[in-house]
């Protein structure tokens, strides 16, 4: 038996390969090839868009797929939503798809467009938006470079996924209001969700990509400190939870392991020498399983 997933072409398409990577499976993908090689012979890749992934899981002609949460809501396919995994391709936040305009638009309010045209590739989304305000807005479809259209004046404003901002900001647009937030998640058929080893395997793929996704911005520390010294050194560590303490050999002494966040590591670092640990060791983390 083979577990068909769906794998996100375009700008997920390289966090995802490097995730399963930290997450222990080797995916190969050709320039121009469709069909992606991985070391789990219990798996068959496909790769596709994103915004059409939903469509695919939801009709069985995959078991599974990662896409955003956006993107399945838009399609309004029936899937079961197995887990969120929040990465994209600069970092790992949700991203936000957003209502923009011109820096020196006369718009300031979502009411202001009452009569007016905005694009955008999240049309079921972003039309259920302005339903729900109860303005009349006429929205289009966006084939691509929604961004130069309400700059050129071709349409009012835009609704553009954005994880930063820094892309609208360099194209003077300014952000109206949030449509919606999203996640990368893994959806599944529900017929495949209900089968036993397809489940499991489902589970299994998730519970990996998580640690992995956890690991991303932790490193581990080890270090060796007196005893006497003990209780300062834990004291500066932001652990996860307890750190893992044991004796060492040499009466008096004891190692110390910790998880802690690399933004933090420079600034404590210091701080443990200070305090009296010794041999400090930062290591890098593939996985983190809660």
């Amino acid at each position: 038996m083979k577990l068909k997933l769906g794998l996100p072409k375009g700008s997920l398409q390289d966090a995802t390969v490097r995730m399963f990577k930290k997450a222990g499976f080797n995916i190969s993908i050709g320039s121009r090839s469709y069909f992606p090689s991985i070391d789990d012979i219990e798996i068959e890749p496909f790769l596709l868009r994103a915004q059409e992934m939903a469509r695919y899981v939801g009709d069985g002609a995959l078991d599974c797929g990662i896409t955003g949460a956006d993107w399945t809501k838009e399609s309004g396919s029936d899937v079961a939503k197995v887990s969120a995994l929040i990465y994209g391709k600069q970092g790992f936040r949700p991203v936000r798809w957003v209502l923009a305009v011109p820096n020196d638009s006369k718009i300031k309010t979502p009411a202001d467009l009452k009569g007016k045209r905005v694009a955008t590739e999240l049309v079921n989304v972003t039309k259920a938006y302005f339903k729900k305000k109860k303005i009349d807005v006429d929205i289009e479809f966006s084939w691509g470079a929604t961004e130069a259209k309400v700059g050129a004046g071709l349409v009012d404003a835009i609704v553009e996924l954005t994880e930063t901002g820094s892309s609208l900001r360099a194209n003077n647009l300014r952000i109206v209001d949030t449509i919606c937030e999203s996640t990368t998640i893994i959806i599944a058929n529900k017929k495949s969700w209900k089968d036993d080893w397809k489940k499991k395997k489902i589970e299994s793929i998730a519970l990996l990509l998580q640690g992995a996704i956890s690991a991303e911005e932790k490193v581990g520390l080890k270090m060796n400190v007196e005893e006497k010294n003990l209780k300062k050194v834990i004291s500066v560590l932001p652990a996860m939870k307890n750190p893992t303490i044991s004796q060492l050999s040499e009466k008096g002494w004891c190692a110390i392991e910790a998880i802690v966040d690399e933004k933090v590591v420079r600034s404590i670092i210091p701080k443990l020498k200070q305090q009296g640990a010794q041999g400090i060791i930062e290591y890098p983390l593939n996985k983190v399983i809660p």
